[in-house]
């Protein structure tokens, strides 16, 4: 994050990793990964994907974690990690929301409790626009990154 950015401090807690549904990987997330843990893309999705519908979603283990976090590791492919997971805190949701942020910032703890939305809304869609994490998104992302809709805002 740059400098000015106080609405979010990532602890490395891993709360994120957690829940129903899994991450969406683009095909060319996930062939960023596998070649990070250098295998191949078929042995990648093999092990790690799972498709449903049209979108493909790193699976998560029995307790609900993603595959890829460990308590005593963090994330074992932080470099190559998809874009949703780069993203965090600044969801479609989080920004659009109040309550979601609410809920958002109750659970993670590098989300400051002392921000207010507005200047969580703005710090996220700097954060996101700095990171080229906004950008018109292929056909297989989800929807968490979709930005194009959500009102500009100054620094309040």
């Amino acid at each position: 994050m740059t400098d000015s950015n106080t609405a979010f401090d990532c602890r490395m807690c891993g709360e994120c990793c957690q829940g129903v549904g899994g991450i969406v990987a683009t095909l060319a997330e996930q062939q960023r990964i596998a070649r990070y843990l250098q295998i191949g893309l078929e042995e990648f999705q093999k092990n790690y994907v799972q498709q449903k519908g049209s979108k493909s979603f790193i699976i998560n283990d029995s307790t609900g974690w993603c595959i890829f976090f460990h308590d005593d590791k963090g994330c074992l492919v932080h470099p190559a990690k998809p874009r949703t997971c780069r993203a965090w805190p600044f969801f479609r949701g989080n920004l659009l929301d109040r309550s979601s942020f609410e809920m958002a910032r109750q659970f993670c703890p590098g989300i400051d409790p002392d921000v207010n939305f507005e200047d969580f809304v703005f710090e996220g869609m700097e954060y996101l626009q700095q990171h080229g994490l906004s950008l018109d998104l292929e056909d297989d992302a989800g929807s968490a990154l979709r930005t194009s809709d959500i009102p500009s805002r100054t620094k309040p």
